[in-house]
């Protein structure tokens, strides 16, 4: 079995440190090495694991004992053998530091602090038209970079993308530290509604406006979908208020389908009758027991 330094790999030297010691240095690392800050480094995701695994020895007493006792072995005589040897390198370092200055030594410590790293990743947003998400369409979208200048950048999306959805542009993001690749760019897509539709999830839900005598009678008419016309029966009786589905005539869900087209209903009074229309409602009231306040 590979032992592994959970000591090292919680950036501690040594063993002789108090749990709250442990604790601390396993929040530091787990911020930095979380997956959630570096999502492209396959060593950071098991990174992670390994600072876990230390955090979940050393935090209990009777494990870190056991533990600590194969530490000492492995690790722990070798850290005080080389600790011995540096001792005793020391006036070298001072007769090399004499002669060719300090610079030297402390260009060596740059140059090992010199660690690439991924640049941040930047978030936009963008509002688009329903029907340019239903289709799919091409923007172009300028962004005011870190040193001020604009930048223009094209962005394809896909036919069917949905609300809040993010499209990602690899190494658009802020530069990266010491020859570290770039962050990303994600551009968080904003569906807006028209006067015709609104977004339901899948589902594409509209206003179907009919007439009293629709709503009585019931009757067979036509709407419009996103993208055709359909037929809808009205069935007699239909109240204001009421849905009406229409399978596969919504948005698209992503798997080769769509969702519904959701009508409605919505009963419109003429404001203005003719004689003709005056006088058959009249009738109408007459002969009709119908009172809506007594049911």
């Amino acid at each position: 079995m590979i032992f592994k330094d959970y000591y090292g790999i919680l950036g501690l030297d040594t063993n002789r440190v108090t749990i709250d010691e442990i604790k601390n240095a396993f929040r530091e690392q787990a911020k930095k090495y979380h997956p959630d800050v570096n999502k492209e480094s396959k060593f950071a995701e098991e990174r992670f694991k390994d600072i876990n695994e230390a955090y979940r020895i050393l935090s209990e007493g009777s494990t870190k004992r056991k533990y600590d006792r194969q530490w000492n072995i492995r690790v722990g005589k070798k850290k005080n053998s080389e600790k011995t040897k540096k001792t005793a390198d020391t006036p070298i370092k001072e007769v090399f530091s004499m002669f060719f200055g300090d610079n030297v030594i402390k260009e060596e410590k740059t140059i090992k602090k010199k660690i690439a790293e991924k640049g941040e990743d930047v978030e936009t947003e963008i509002t688009i038209k329903l029907e340019e998400a239903y289709f799919g369409v091409e923007k172009k979208i300028s962004l005011r970079t870190v040193n001020g200048k604009m930048k223009t950048f094209s962005i394809k999306i896909p036919a069917g993308i949905r609300n809040g959805e993010k499209i990602r542009l690899l190494e658009q993001g802020k530069q990266g530290i010491n020859g570290g690749k770039n962050g990303d760019l994600y551009i968080k897509i904003k569906i807006e509604g028209n006067k015709k539709f609104t977004l339901d999830g899948y589902d594409l839900v509209t206003n179907l406006y009919i007439t009293p005598w629709e709503a009585a009678l019931g009757k067979r008419v036509n709407i419009e979908s996103i993208e055709e016309k359909v037929s809808l029966y009205i069935p007699p009786g239909i109240q204001s208020g009421e849905k009406v589905r229409i399978a596969q005539k919504g948005y698209r869900n992503g798997q080769g389908g769509r969702g519904d087209l959701v009508a409605e209903v919505k009963t419109v009074v003429p404001k203005e009758l003719t004689d003709e229309e005056k006088e058959l409602f009249e009738k109408l009231s007459e002969v009709s027991k119908f009172n809506p306040r007594k049911m």
